[in-house]
């Protein structure tokens, strides 16, 4: 009878005393925690990673000036392995089980239509250096992007295949990427719009490796130039079969080009060849060339658009937390909201109504092995 007194009587020491290490645990946190999303392993690996040099430069940065409302920033990084259904899996554990207060990523936009919504859910700000599919913002008010969409980036490219004479083209697409489908749905209205004629039209899905039948009937046609809205991977390998079969239109695309290793693989079958992009490591302005040089010493070699953009939408997050003088998720998002020109590597960033961001594309081409810049097109 006597231990059980004992033992009820200690409970509420006992229990007291692990609110008390609780308690001690949180207030010896003096840590701000940012989660970030990215490809590190996989098919689209080289974004991932471009993405997370340019999030973890800005972390780095902003902890030597001093970090945030007097608190360091921690930045956990999740690999979503570029595989369906990761992204998803890897956002709610930094939302339930590392509480973060943030989240940068994804560059593809199929990844951030599985994050948007655990972000959205949980008032979490989720900035998207990348993902350029209107769907990903329409999912809330909590979902912003430092990037232009594709409405925009598939008009440019329209205007710009027009403007260049070519009145007779061919479209292959990525049907298992949201932005493959985008891009062209809005490269076909405006270019079918103003005088163009798609005369033919494939498709083919991430990880193919063999693409002649379509490029056979691609052949047959006789088409001025090809729009390919693709990832990297692909386009390398579509531009150099296209050229053992004897095809020597000039190929088109957007931003999913982005990468050296397109170049590596595909050689001289892209020659010639244009794409939209962010922004250009030839621009000379102030900002860009620091930050090119300042790359360039830690890596050894040029940033590409996704190191930017990381970078981009990690400083834009930080200036919303001065602001807000807090990290709390509501009052984040409202600042977010009313972001007007905020001077961002890939251009001042101003975000609509709808959480995208308003700004100019590039055009980029590739010439003597180099990508090259071509024109600025304004929004």
């Amino acid at each position: 009878m006597l231990d059980r007194l004992l033992s009820r009587a200690a409970l509420p020491l006992s229990l007291s005393f692990a609110l008390f290490l609780t308690g001690c645990g949180k207030e010896a946190s003096t840590d701000i925690v940012i989660g970030e999303v990215a490809s590190l392993t996989g098919g689209t690996a080289a974004w991932g990673k471009a993405q997370n040099e340019g999030v973890k430069m800005a972390v780095e940065e902003i902890n030597a000036a001093g970090g945030i409302l007097g608190k360091k920033v921690k930045l956990i990084t999740e690999d979503d392995q570029s595989k369906n259904g990761e992204a998803a899996t890897v956002t709610k554990k930094l939302v339930s089980r590392e509480n973060v207060v943030a989240l940068i990523g994804e560059i593809a936009s199929s990844k951030s239509l599985e994050m948007a919504p655990i972000c959205q859910k949980a008032s979490v700000p989720m900035i998207s250096p990348g993902s350029t599919n209107p769907k990903v913002t329409e999912v809330g008010d909590f979902i912003f992007r430092v990037c232009f969409i594709d409405p925009f980036q598939g008009t440019v490219m329209a205007k710009f295949a027009l403007s260049k004479g070519w009145k007779k083209m061919a479209v292959m697409t990525d049907v298992k990427q949201d932005y493959s489908v985008g891009l062209t749905q809005f490269f076909k209205e405006h270019f079918t719009k103003n005088g163009g004629t798609l005369a033919v039209e494939q498709s083919f899905s991430t990880g193919d490796k063999d693409f002649k039948a379509q490029l056979t009937a691609i052949k047959a046609a006789g088409v001025d130039a090809i729009f390919v809205p693709g990832y990297y991977a692909e386009v390398g390998l579509i531009a150099s079969q296209a050229r053992e079969l004897g095809i020597n239109a000039p190929m088109c695309g957007g931003d999913g080009w982005d990468d050296a290793s397109l170049i590596q693989v595909a050689g001289k079958a892209v020659e010639g060849c244009y794409f939209s992009n962010h922004f250009s490591t030839e621009d000379k302005s102030e900002a860009i060339q620091g930050f090119v040089k300042k790359y360039q010493s830690l890596k050894n070699e040029n940033p590409s658009t996704f190191v930017a953009l990381g970078y981009d939408s990690t400083m834009l997050l930080f200036d919303a937390m001065k602001k807000a003088g807090s990290t709390d998720g509501k009052a984040v998002r409202d600042v977010l909201a009313r972001t007007k020109d905020f001077p961002g590597i890939t251009g001042n960033i101003t975000l609509d109504e709808k959480r995208n961001a308003t700004k100019s594309a590039v055009i980029l081409t590739i010439k003597d092995g180099q990508i090259v810049y071509v024109e600025t097109v304004k929004p």
